[in-house]
């Protein structure tokens, strides 16, 4: 028998991950889960520990601007196992370099705004 200690139902996966139980859903019916996610005998989804960990993977990939499809060929790769390392290395490192130029392109934008905001607050403290 199986305790709530061990695994999830949708409700409190989602509720950890900070996620709706719809995201969850959608992902398993995009094919990005690792496993299919068990169920109880009431057909209910019972997620594990290692189901939460990878969502949680997966959503750090999403919050990159990472595409569904471009998600999926890395689960594609993983679950073909090792001998797809060095594809799945490529396929981040090139994501990488995406978000780093994101992040380069935001801080420039922050910075932007900065001088702005000095420019006021001396404008402000003149008046």
């Amino acid at each position: 028998m199986e305790t709530t200690a061990e695994t999830h139902s949708i409700s409190q996966a989602a509720e950890r991950l900070g996620l709706s139980a719809h995201t969850l859903r959608y992902y398993e019916r995009a094919g990005l889960m690792l496993v299919p996610v068990d169920r109880a005998g009431s057909t209910h989804r019972r997620y594990s520990e290692q189901d939460l960990a990878w969502v949680e993977f997966l959503t750090k990939l999403r919050a990159t601007g990472m595409p569904i499809a471009r998600i999926r060929d890395y689960v594609d790769l993983v679950r073909l196992g090792d001998e797809t390392t060095a594809d799945r290395l490529e396929l981040l490192q090139r994501h990488r370099i995406v978000v780093a130029a994101q992040l380069a392109e935001v801080g420039r934008s922050l910075a932007a705004i900065d001088t702005k905001i000095t420019i006021y607050r001396e404008k402000i403290s003149t008046s």
